[in-house]
């Protein structure tokens, strides 16, 4: 059995692509309950920046096959289209790579900390819905563990920018001081809500806030000490704003061309700018086509987290130092794993062997007390553990345990 992991990220996948792959809110929870379709077990990480299903496989070829086509069917793009765009590690380089994941180093804005809370939750549903097996839930447990230590051993995630406090970077640098701005954020979710309170600690500037559910949009408003606007006067909003960030978990569209042009025509053309950080993207790309409107989306934000990372290069081989350290740690328990049907059996075998044994015993010394009984039992099991403490511990901690399998069976003539 191996650990085998498939999927798309800003490193290969453009985003057209990935917004086709994303399972945001409850579309993760209905489409884990049709993974067993294509795997026995899967835990499913999905973030604005990459989709992944993990698996446990016997046979690795027929499994990358069930995953690419479940990415196929899921983005509704053709397997010979998506198949480039994807990538797949097996065993030990799957467990490197979701280790990397955890502790931000595969983040586009590397150091970033929301990743971890996104690992946390993708193997919370994966048990909600039953399709987390126990090598996966030990292998996410293991890459929380490395993501914990990487933000507190080392510096990676010091200063480190976000994607929210990446796309403000990205305002600012067209825009400058966001004091004598006129800012409106789209959505009062984890994202929008983290943009809205990075723009508040960073300046002074004219907030409003926008929510499908306006309860929420006037609590963040309150927070962020901004005003809150009914989602269905959304052009009027815009008309009054020179800054827009949009952070929705929408499946469509929330910002369009018409709708744009109407909100243009109010503010007399003035520039309009833009930044759209959410996946699936809630801008349509036809606004690049407006005059005087400037669009932005999250892989315009690599620049800005590129810029982040100079300074911290040492910090990054210290992580990949625990890195390798814990993937040693987890070879370990994944060896006992490979190796318990083994170990099993034979217990199994030395216990039927020892209570024979004992029982022939016990039948020619009829007289022996409940307590003489008793340290016969004891000494007796004490020796089978003694003469296969070795033998077992050799097993789990051997890395080639397969290649032992077949000999360790026939010399204690194991079934």
């Amino acid at each position: 059995m191996a650990i085998l992991v498939a999927g798309a990220n800003y490193k290969t996948a453009p985003l057209e692509v990935r917004e086709r792959l994303s399972l945001a809110g409850d579309k993760l929870e209905e489409t884990l309950h049709h993974l067993p379709q294509y795997v026995n077990s899967g835990v499913i990480l999905s973030t604005c920046n990459r989709t992944e299903i993990y698996t446990t496989s016997e046979m690795a070829a027929s499994e990358q096959s069930r995953l690419y086509r479940f990415l196929s069917d899921i983005s509704g793009l053709p397997s010979f289209l998506i198949t480039s765009y994807l990538y797949t590690y097996r065993h030990k380089e799957a467990a490197k790579h979701l280790f990397q994941v955890a502790s931000g180093l595969d983040s586009m804005v590397v150091g970033e900390t929301q990743i971890l809370g996104q690992v946390r939750e993708a193997l919370e549903m994966a048990q909600k819905a039953s399709t987390a097996s126990l090598p996966l839930t030990k292998l996410f447990h293991h890459a929380l563990r490395v993501g914990r230590r990487a933000r507190h051993d080392t510096d990676i995630s010091r200063n480190a920018a976000s994607v929210s406090s990446a796309a403000v970077a990205l305002a600012k640098n067209f825009w400058g001081d966001l004091d004598s701005a006129a800012i409106l954020v789209i959505g009062a979710g984890r994202m929008g809500a983290r943009t809205a309170k990075i723009l508040a600690s960073n300046a002074d500037p004219n907030i409003t806030v926008t929510n499908r559910t306006h309860t929420r949009a006037i609590e963040l408003a309150n927070e962020v000490k901004g005003e809150a606007c009914p989602f269905d006067q959304l052009e009027q909003a815009l008309a009054r704003s020179d800054i827009v960030f949009s952070a929705t978990t929408s499946l469509n569209y929330i910002l369009t061309a018409p709708l744009l042009k109407k909100a243009m025509r109010q503010r007399n053309q003035r520039d309009l700018y833009i930044v759209d950080i959410a996946v699936p993207r809630d801008v349509d790309p036809e606004v690049k086509k407006i005059k005087n409107v400037f669009l932005r989306d999250i892989d315009d934000l690599k620049a800005v987290s590129e810029s982040s990372l100079r300074g911290r290069q040492e910090e990054v081989s210290r992580v990949e130092a625990i890195i390798d350290s814990e993937l040693d740690k987890f070879g370990l328990w994944w060896n006992a794993l490979e190796a318990r049907p083994t170990i099993i059996a034979l217990r199994h075998k030395a216990e039927a062997i020892r209570q024979r044994e004992i029982d022939k015993t016990i039948r020619k010394l009829p007289n022996l007390s409940p307590e003489e009984r008793r340290r016969i039992d004891s000494l007796t099991t004490a020796i089978i553990n003694k003469l296969l403490h070795h033998s077992l511990m050799h097993l789990k901690q051997n890395g080639h345990y397969k290649d032992l399998e077949p000999e360790v069976r026939e010399l204690f003539d194991l079934p």
